[in-house]
């Protein structure tokens, strides 16, 4: 198996695939860089050499934030999101909504569980 940054890349994969194994390359990162390093998309990793192995390393290393000192960053951004208080950071201070439903759902779900509640307090003060 190939390794980048820490990372094991899958050697069964097509080079365009098996990059995006790494936290911070998705397909169209894969495929600029292996466009501006003039490597073939449709080899597969067992069958790069070990120049083009040490090319890829270096171009990752100084073009792209992957990995770990990417998810830092991003959870940098998210604590300062919520130490200044902004929409966005009460949004991940609060946590998705239970089982996927959104806010507004859920808060016409509750609307009707007190209008229950209502009709049912004036039915029992009749009898």
């Amino acid at each position: 198996m190939a390794r980048i940054s820490g990372v094991d890349i899958p050697n069964d994969k097509h080079i365009c695939i098996a990059l995006t194994a790494l936290f911070g390359v998705g397909r169209s990162t894969a495929d600029k860089l292996l466009d501006e390093l003039s490597i073939k998309k449709d080899l597969k990793t067992k069958d790069l050499s070990e120049e083009e192995l040490v090319k890829i390393r270096e171009y990752i290393e100084a073009n792209c934030s992957i990995e770990g000192d990417l998810r830092r960053e991003v959870s940098q951004n998210i604590k300062r999101l919520i130490e200044i208080n902004s929409y966005r950071g009460i949004r991940h201070k609060r946590g998705p909504s239970r089982q996927g439903t959104a806010d507004s759902y859920q808060c016409q779900d509750q609307e009707r569980q007190k209008e229950k509640c209502r009709h049912k307090k004036k039915g029992s003060n009749i009898n």
